[in-house]
């Protein structure tokens, strides 16, 4: 992940939050968190024997290090490509059945992520890294498969179909087995990470925009006074770096001290699944104000900077060229009709390289393992090589 897009895709400058650096932050925020809800539920004589709040910390932060651990190359603008791929070229695919199809047409990196964790990474097939149960119902924030009404709705989802039985037995497990068709209930740690990942983009993104110059400290330092919770901004004659470092950890511990407090106060419907939303729209106040400028800066100011949109409009070149060939390969291995380019492909691929008798579901899926894996630079390479224009 340390070369992945967070949210500049491709950047040189060493500041700039690579998903890498953001996840350690989320996990930093996270660990916090869970140690303060800890404590609370310990208060509460809610937490099992032999369970500590240092450990309910763990337990999150481990979610958090991972939650975006599934992303593609370019952010987003990968997602999105990948997406727009598997609709685009459909008549190259031998997928019949819709919850297969979707598992590529709404492609989403919080599935991918937690089949990384629980099937391919270390133990393929065989556990993944073998978290544990908590651990991964920490880390499901949309608990539903591709074919829910929610997946195709909100383009966001957590079980791919290859991770059917794992999602049943875990969610069995954690006891989070809902009557709703197809649909699961969260875990409660789940709204912790969750609020950790927000707390922090909202706050990082701001960051590294004015590191990139992107915006100057005048345009978000009512932004940042707000998320500390700070009321009346104040003469400062220390540089604007010193100033956004003081504010930025202000604003972050304020930040969880408040999900904090809202997590404690749902507690009740958190527990029992009837908790709607998430911890961060639950903060009013100043704060909430802060939360909406930084929207509103991100969306007009971060997102729509000319450089980024160029290279997420890359993205989609660069996909399209590394889809089309490892798809065209999957589907002559699959026929028994490999020609020579094809074989060079899959060559690529090394011990992860499909079989003629796996699915074509499965094929597919070992080329978005494979995207997914790479970094902007390397997808760039590859692309590239395809094309005739290595280097």
């Amino acid at each position: 992940m340390g070369r992945k897009t967070q949210v500049h895709p491709l950047s040189n400058h060493d500041h700039i939050h690579t998903r890498l650096t953001h996840s350690i932050e989320v996990g930093s925020v996270g660990r916090s968190l869970g140690h303060n809800v800890g404590v609370f539920l310990e208060k509460e004589n809610e937490l099992p024997s032999g369970i500590s709040p240092q450990e309910i910390g763990a337990i999150v932060q481990a979610a958090c290090l991972a939650h975006d651990i599934g992303n593609p190359p370019f952010g987003h603008a990968g997602e999105y490509a990948i997406r727009h791929w598997f609709k685009e070229n459909g008549s190259k695919l031998a997928l019949n059945v819709e919850s297969e199809r979707n598992d590529f047409e709404i492609f989403e990196g919080n599935a991918q992520g937690l089949r990384v964790v629980a099937s391919i990474e270390n133990n393929y097939q065989a556990g993944g890294l073998r978290l544990t149960y908590a651990t991964l119902g920490t880390l499901i924030k949309y608990p539903w498969f591709s074919y829910h009404e929610l997946a195709k709705s909100k383009g966001k989802f957590n079980f791919f179909q290859s991770e059917k039985n794992i999602a049943q037995e875990l969610m069995q497990e954690l006891g989070l087995e809902s009557s709703s068709d197809h649909q699961y209930l969260r875990h409660p740690l789940s709204y912790l990470m969750e609020a950790a990942d927000d707390i922090c983009y909202k706050i990082l993104d701001i960051e590294d925009a004015l590191e990139l110059n992107i915006l100057r400290f005048d345009d978000v330092s009512t932004i940042l006074n707000n998320l500390a919770g700070i009321e009346e901004e104040y003469s400062d004659e220390s540089s604007d770096d010193f100033r956004v470092w003081r504010l930025r950890s202000t604003a972050i511990n304020n930040l969880i001290n408040k999900v904090t407090e809202i997590f404690k106060s749902n507690y009740c419907e958190i527990i029992s699944g009837n908790f709607s939303g998430d911890l961060i729209s639950r903060i009013n106040g100043i704060e909430a104000i802060g939360i909406d400028k930084a929207k509103k800066v991100t969306r007009e100011n971060i997102f729509l900077n000319r450089r980024k949109i160029e290279l997420e409009l890359g993205s989609y070149e660069t996909l399209d060229r590394i889809l089309t060939a490892f798809v065209e390969a999957a589907n002559e291995v699959k026929k028994e009709k490999v020609s020579f380019k094809s074989q060079r492909v899959m060559d690529l691929m090394g011990a992860n390289k499909f079989t003629k008798d796996m699915s074509y579901h499965e094929c597919y899926l070992r080329i978005t393992d494979m995207v997914s894996s790479m970094t902007d630079n390397h997808a760039t390479h590859v692309a590239n090589q395809l094309l005739g224009r290595a280097l």
